[in-house]
């Protein structure tokens, strides 16, 4: 079964990353550039689609990590190794966050700095200059689901209960029987 690469239809997504945490927020991301929502996915083809990201500036890290968390490089000179928290990183390049979040859950290889790290559009602000490239009436990818927001629902979604727990048998045997 092949799938020719002429074929590949490449959609436009937008994010709204205001609030969400950034490691939740990169593993919803991360498969949409790479396709794997897609039925014609392949690990070794170039499928997924373009994702615009607005509000960076915005994002949120649990726990300590706005001071413990450390981004370190390298200048290339004896002694160049740099580093700075994630509090000086979000005031200096705030898109930077994200996309070393999103790019980290990647594959390393040809298709990951070719083809789908330019696809990824990250901006501080909630303007971005890819209307025209978006469709009309487009909404953002829903918000992550999070326990303490009480939309998580583990998979079962509404139409098993709408308590946290089953409460009993009979309550589920009239339900089954009435459906």
């Amino acid at each position: 079964m092949s799938f020719p690469g002429r074929a590949v239809q490449r959609t436009w997504h937008l994010v709204d990353a205001a609030n969400q945490t950034v490691g939740r927020l990169a593993t919803t991301i991360a498969p949409i550039l790479k396709g794997k929502h897609k039925p014609t996915f392949r690990p070794n083809a170039d499928i997924g689609d373009y994702v615009v990201i607005v509000n960076a500036d915005k994002v949120h890290l649990s726990g300590k990590k706005w001071s413990d968390k450390l981004y370190r490089w390298h200048t290339g000179y004896p002694g160049g190794l740099r580093e700075r928290p994630a509090k000086e990183m979000l005031e200096r390049k705030p898109e930077f966050i994200l996309k070393k979040a999103i790019l980290g859950m990647l594959y390393r290889n040809n298709l990951r700095e070719g083809y789908m790290e330019p696809r990824l559009k990250i901006y501080a602000g909630p303007d971005h200059p890819h209307d025209a490239q978006l469709p009309e009436g487009v909404k953002t990818l829903p918000v992550h689901p999070r326990k303490r927001r009480g939309d998580y629902h583990f998979g079962l979604g509404s139409r098993y209960s709408e308590t946290p727990f089953q409460v009993g048998g009979s309550k589920a045997k009239t339900e089954q029987e009435g459906v």
